[in-house]
Order: structure tokens, then sequence, then C-alpha cells
């Protein structure tokens, strides 16, 4: 048996199309301590999001961190978990199909869009197989991260990458790896801004919260914290703040390194002190 996958069967006036594969980092497939242990495990596993020798992380991993937290983070998903499943799979899969929609208008039997998750289901794995069948012969790899990061954006294209050297006949293939200041990006940003305060009224100060990253990942390159600063500052421009009116933090840190900074919780204790009472 070869160990390269195969072209599936054809004939050879059938449509050659247009792969689109998005992706997104993934969830668990419940709200449960045995989905969170086997989700986390393969997400902390992988050396491009936690660059730590690896006997070293491997033992942290497997002795404490699964032990303890999948219990913990099962009680959190309960609470925003639906019928439908989980918010970020629920919402990832609309927007895979709104824009097969709007492709299907342009450019009709043409193109297949697939939906991928980093980590978890959809695998990687099964949506590239999806477009091989649909023949797509060239393929496009959106990842849903605006901002590049070695952690996001470079593992997918590992994770790609390891599907597609087991092919024997190989796509074209072109990899988005950032869009943090595409005007249309940032106008739809703007604009889901304004109505909300158009809706609500606006707050006191308005905080550009973006996942954290260890610091040294910066220090070593990662691009990450400066474009998420330049999508902060472009946004603002759009909506002519003023320097007082807005600022970036970062959440979710993990372990007792230092993370980019200004942290977000406490910046939201801070902020009082200083007289905001509204973000």
């Amino acid at each position: 048996m070869s160990q390269y996958v195969g072209s599936p069967d054809y004939a050879h006036d059938s449509t050659a199309r247009l792969g689109v594969l998005i992706t997104n980092l993934g969830t668990p497939d419940a709200p449960t301590a045995g989905a969170l242990r086997r989700y986390l495990a393969e997400f902390l596993s992988d050396p491009r999001v936690v660059e730590t020798p690896r006997w070293l992380w491997w033992l942290v991993l497997h002795g404490i961190i699964l032990r303890i937290r999948p219990r913990r983070a099962a009680a959190a998903y309960a609470k925003v978990w639906s019928e439908e499943g989980s918010p970020l799979l629920v919402y990832s899969r609309r927007q895979a199909r709104a824009l097969q929609s709007a492709l299907d208008e342009r450019f009709p039997g043409r193109v297949r869009v697939a939906l991928a998750m980093r980590y978890g289901t959809p695998s990687v794995a099964s949506a590239l197989e999806e477009l091989r069948q649909a023949n797509a012969q060239r393929i496009v790899v959106l990842p849903l991260y605006p901002q590049y990061s070695a952690t996001t954006t470079a593992s997918t294209f590992d994770a790609v990458a390891d599907v597609l050297k087991r092919w024997r006949w190989l796509p074209q293939l072109r990899f988005v790896t950032q869009y943090h200041d595409d005007p249309g990006y940032i106008a739809a940003l703007a604009e889901s801004i304004r109505a909300h305060r158009t809706q609500h009224g606006a707050a006191d100060r308005l905080l550009f919260s973006f996942h954290g990253l260890p610091k040294r990942y910066l220090l070593q390159g990662d691009p990450y914290f400066c474009q998420c600063h330049k999508t902060a500052r472009l946004v603002a421009e759009h909506l002519e703040l003023s320097d007082q009116d807005w600022q970036v933090v970062f959440q979710s840190r993990f372990g007792r390194e230092e993370w980019l900074k200004p942290y977000a919780d406490h910046t939201l204790a801070q902020l009082p002190k200083e007289g905001i009472t509204s973000v």
C-alpha cells in the first residue's frame, strides 16, 4: 500500500474548483471534563503554543494541568454552551455558510468552502479531504486570526503542511498570514462599535482586548503585539476617537512568566480609581 493519498476519481472534463479553507482555533466536543481533557491535551501539546522543553512541559501538562484544569474549564464552558453546541463552532459554521453563499453568487459551482478547527473537530485533515474530493486544484488557507502569531497562524500552516505532505498530487496553495490592517476588516470593526454605541451609548473608555502571549515571544520577533496595536489605532482613527478615549489590553495569561501588557484584569481594577466607571 502506498504511503501517499492518491487523487480521487473524476472525469477529465470535471470542473476544477478553488478551495477555500477557513480555520479557527478549536473547541471541545462537549462541556465535560473528559472532552476538555482531550482538547487541552491536543492544544497544549503544540510546540508552537508552548515553547518549553518538551520533557519538562510533558510533566507539567500531564502531571498537573490535565488533572486539574479540565474540570474547572468545563464549568465555564457549560455556561456559554448552546443547544447547537459550542458558540465558536456554531458561529464559525455560520461564517463558512455565508462565505459559500456569497461566492456561489459570484462564481457558481467554482468554489468550495470548508471549515476546520486547528484543535478538535472538524479537523484540518477532514476539511482538506473535503476539498480534495471536490477537485480543488487551488486552495486558499484563511485562518480567522487577523493578527499573525506563530502560536496561531504558523501553527495552522504546520497542520496544513502535515496533511499535504501525505498527498501524491499537491494543489496550488496560497496562505493568508494576516489582515490586521485590511481596510474592510477595520471598517467592519468600526461599524460594529458604532452600531453598539448607537444602541447603548458610548462608555467612558473603549478597550481593545486581545488574547495575551508570553512577552518573550514578542522579544523573539513575533509581530502579534505590534499588529494588535495597529488594528486598534486604525479602528480608533476610523471612529475619530481621541487618544484618551481608548486603549489596548491583553487578557487570558497563563502561568507565572510575564505576558503582554497591560493586563486586562489589572486595567479594569485601576480604571475606577481614575474616574472611568464604564468601558
